[in-house]
């Protein structure tokens, strides 16, 4: 019976994969015919900062076809992901106790929503900044003409890079809720968290100061609006038994979800067997 199990789960999670892919293929095709554009639009910080009459280039015999092709798989990727998360969430779902469940759709959303807005702050702010300070201080004997293969594998790694940055409010929240530290450690840890976050934008950002201060600034703005967000959702400690004044507290819902955790575990067994 646990080998038929096992094996309805791989099938389920190869048709839930598939619905994903599909889903993908199809929003690929009909931003293919649109990859050019979507490279000049992904291309304007860049071309603003340029002086004037400059354009980028392409050393490859068939990157201009692959480049753009590449930036239109990375939206449809972007666009399709709302609806992966949903397939991964419909898989894991049923596996869920009833208080993961009311936890883990929140984080699911807020994490998507929280590196969306990463990116877009690198692209219309960082990008602006960064390009703009970079063709100020360039020698006026060089014509700069970036290779547009370059320039996609620079956005990727910045977009990746503030995306992921913007996720330290989540991670936080994460940290006290499962109760691997408590929301006094990480408030005395809070001198070495800036040190490390101004040593992770000086590893990946480009070398300069404009940059890494982009960087490590939010990031160390977003670990206070984690350790803000974790005194609501953070790990909840064991409630008393008598307040000061010697009232009795009524229990909170840590036995209601641990009385629900315990019944659908027997229903689990029993449907096992």
């Amino acid at each position: 019976m646990s080998e038929d199990t096992f094996i309805s789960h791989l099938v389920e999670l190869r048709d839930r994969l598939l619905r994903a892919l599909i889903v993908f293929g199809l929003v690929l095709l009909v931003l293919v015919p649109f990859a050019s554009e979507l490279y000049d639009l992904l291309a304007t910080p860049m071309m603003h900062a340029l002086p004037e009459g400059a354009k980028m280039i392409a050393t490859g015999v068939v990157t201009p076809f692959l480049v753009p092709i590449k930036v239109a798989m990375m939206v449809a990727f972007v666009i399709t992901l709302p609806y992966t998360l949903f397939q991964a969430w419909s898989f894991v779902a049923p596996g869920l106790y009833s208080h993961e469940k009311r936890l883990v759709m929140p984080l699911v959303v807020a994490s998507t929503l929280l590196f969306v807005v990463g990116i877009v702050f690198c692209y219309f702010f960082v990008f602006n900044t960064v390009f703009h300070f970079i063709n100020q201080i360039a020698p006026k004997s060089i014509s700069v003409a970036p290779d547009i293969e370059n320039y996609l594998n620079f956005v990727l790694t910045m977009f990746l890079a503030f995306g992921l940055t913007f996720e330290t409010p989540i991670v936080v929240v994460m940290l006290t809720r499962m109760g691997l530290v408590t929301l006094e450690q990480l408030r005395s840890i809070r001198p070495y968290f800036i040190v490390i976050a101004f040593i992770i934008a000086a590893i990946v950002t480009p070398p300069d100061v404009v940059s890494q201060l982009l960087l490590a600034i939010p990031m160390c703005l977003l670990f206070e609006v984690g350790l803000f967000a974790a005194r609501f959702v953070g790990k909840k400690p064991a409630a008393a038994a008598d307040t000061a004044d010697g009232d009795y507290q009524p229990p909170t819902d840590a036995a209601q979800d641990r009385e629900l955790d315990r019944i659908e575990a027997e229903e689990r067994s029993r449907s096992g067997g």
